[in-house]
């Protein structure tokens, strides 16, 4: 049985589309989980996942866990982006200084955060603040946090079905050239002794995000019918109208990764100092973690030689079907 974990809403009309009609491996689908879909891959309790591609480096860049290899891209482009309320005034980064970000608490977002403020002129110091997850957005729309990191295609859809405007800071319009996310992840191990199991799965996988982007409005309703009682049905219709158009490449591919994009991001983490050795924790052990104030002020571990963080390490695209 395959175990999937996921947190991200456009994966789950995919695997409902095809998991139920193909010759694919039984499925498992944990789903509205709150603990972090690459500990569930970690532990082995989901062979498969879904995070950022920084989680997929940060795992490869510490001994404590086993690490993890994306094996697709869910988009192919950066849908997320840090944004304010409107009404807040705060209309450039660089207003950022001395506010509170909601944060999801990970390894480089905070520092990330600060390199966006700087790149717009400002200091980089800011509060971070780590309410529960799932809590995020509504953290901001309440007014308890000044901005966020939010994903256009679902957040940012919601606001503008509400009548609530944002400021929108795209990584790339400040220098950042952003990885992949969200990606679907599985341990090494996973690919080296089920190559079968993981080739069907990202074969039906695709179908469906290939159905989906060419149908996003009967995608939107296999969304509905997996997702909440309470889901909104014109979020779920708005948003597939978005993000279908990112599901595929230029050749009409989905899942499919460049090497060349995960080495202008770690070029640019390692540029601006961020690969280092030390893990955020709420208990931080001096030399193997830190808190994420340390973290932002710079106490971050040691260096890591961008030498010894390679792409091919990173991802692959061999289990992807080839067409």
């Amino acid at each position: 049985m395959i175990r999937t974990c996921f947190t991200v809403t456009p994966a789950i009309l995919s695997w409902n589309l095809n998991c139920r009609s193909c010759s694919s491996p039984a499925l498992k689908v944990f789903e509205g989980n709150y603990t972090p879909p690459a500990d569930l891959v970690r532990s082995a309790s989901a062979t498969f996942g879904i995070c950022p591609s920084e989680t997929v480096i940060s795992s490869n860049t510490q001994t404590r866990h086993p690490p993890l290899k994306a094996v697709a891209t869910l988009l192919e482009d950066d849908t997320s982006a840090i944004v304010t309320l409107k009404s807040s005034g705060l209309d450039r980064p660089s207003r950022l200084d001395g506010k509170i970000y909601a944060s999801y608490a990970a390894r480089y977002e905070g520092r990330v955060v600060q390199e966006i403020i700087r790149a717009d002129g400002g200091q980089g110091d800011f509060m971070e603040a780590t309410p529960a997850v799932m809590g995020i957005w509504d953290t901001l729309l309440k007014g308890d946090a000044d901005a966020t990191w939010i994903f256009m295609g679902w957040e940012g859809i919601d606001a503008q079905l509400k009548g609530i405007e944002l400021n929108v800071f795209k990584l790339a319009d400040y220098g950042i050239p952003y990885g992949y996310t969200p990606v679907l992840v599985a341990l090494p191990q996973t690919l080296q002794e089920k190559p079968d199991v993981v080739r069907a799965f990202l074969r039906a996988t695709s179908r469906g995000f290939q159905y989906a982007a060419q149908h996003p409005a009967e995608a939107a309703q296999y969304l509905l019918a997996a997702g909440a009682d309470s889901m909104d049905e014109r979020l779920a219709h708005a948003s597939q109208e978005m993000v279908s158009k990112h599901y595929l490449d230029a050749a009409g591919r989905w899942g499919y990764m460049q090497a060349d994009r995960w080495d202008k991001f770690l070029d640019w983490l390692d540029d601006k100092g961020l690969l280092t050795s030390a893990m955020p924790s709420r208990n931080p052990v001096e030399g193997v973690s830190a808190s994420l104030d340390d973290l932002r002020a710079g106490k971050a571990g040691q260096k890591i030689p961008r030498s010894s963080v390679s792409a091919t390490d990173l991802f692959t695209n061999e289990f992807l079907p080839s067409s």
